[in-house]
């Protein structure tokens, strides 16, 4: 007899859904999430049609305004707003049906932009309603302290940090935030690079915009981008806080998967 009760408690068990037993850990589920970036993100690309015309993808953003973000550890609370910030950046795209440029959405009086795709009240999570700034800037940078955030959040432009192919989670956080930060720093020559026979180090103008976030100045940004080369001139360079910054251009078009080489 109490082998029987034993194997019904072990069936009702495996019966118990994935996402259940995520809740019931006290994370956050971001399976929809990390299903759809792997199904229709290439190289950093966005197929926002395919997110467009995805109901798992109305049902992520429903997930993530019911949700309590509070009562989340610290990295899966850190995961679950990068995650919201990306999940709302694709949403705010579709909403405006916009397929050249971010900076296209609520622009208005010409180059003049009086509100900004930015300021729009459209991420719903955790009961409130907030803009992509609220969340970067009043939650993530001032809560958290985690400059690599600006690796990680992309804002639909072609010189973003690129968007993963997988979702952030808690449990994974820092490795994939290591991760990213490799990827831009060393993979993207055209945003970063360092030419320590020139003594020049060209940056993405993310340092510019966000310096203070990686120590408020040229040596310690040196310092921040090091810690991720190999041992080499390269690396020397950026300790010895002795180079030139130079700014690389920022692309603002859309980083989209065009058509041809979403159907592939």
């Amino acid at each position: 007899m109490l082998g029987t009760v034993r194997l019904r408690l072990f069936a009702a068990t495996l019966a118990v859904p994935l996402s259940c037993a995520t809740a019931a850990a006290g994370g956050f589920d971001h399976s929809l999430f990390d299903a759809l970036l792997r199904r229709h993100v290439t190289g950093g690309r966005v197929d926002y049609d395919a997110f467009a015309r995805a109901p798992e993808f109305t049902r992520y953003l429903d997930q993530l305004a019911a949700a309590d973000p509070e009562k989340l550890d610290e990295k899966d609370r850190l995961a679950f707003w990068i995650d919201a910030y990306n999940a709302y950046t694709i949403e705010l795209i579709n909403r405006h049906h916009e397929r050249q440029s971010i900076r296209n959405i609520d622009k208005t009086l010409g180059l003049l932009r009086v509100k900004g795709p930015w300021q729009e009240k459209i991420v719903r999570a955790g009961g409130a309603l907030y803009t992509l700034d609220e969340v970067e800037h009043d939650i993530m940078r001032k809560r958290f302290h985690e400059p690599r955030i600006h690796f990680a959040l992309v804002c639909a432009a072609v010189s973003c940090p690129p968007l993963r192919s997988e979702a952030y989670t808690g449990a994974r956080l820092e490795a994939q935030l290591t991760d990213q930060a490799r990827a831009f720093l060393l993979g993207q020559p055209a945003k970063n690079r360092v030419d320590a026979a020139a003594g020049v180090v060209y940056l993405s103008p993310i340092f510019g915009w966000y310096k203070d976030d990686f120590g408020g100045d040229d040596a310690t940004v040196g310092r921040f981008i090091a810690a991720y080369h190999p041992e080499g001139p390269e690396k020397r360079l950026l300790l010895s806080g002795h180079f030139t910054v130079r700014e690389t251009p920022y692309d603002w078009s859309l980083n989209r998967l065009e058509p041809a080489a979403a159907a592939r």
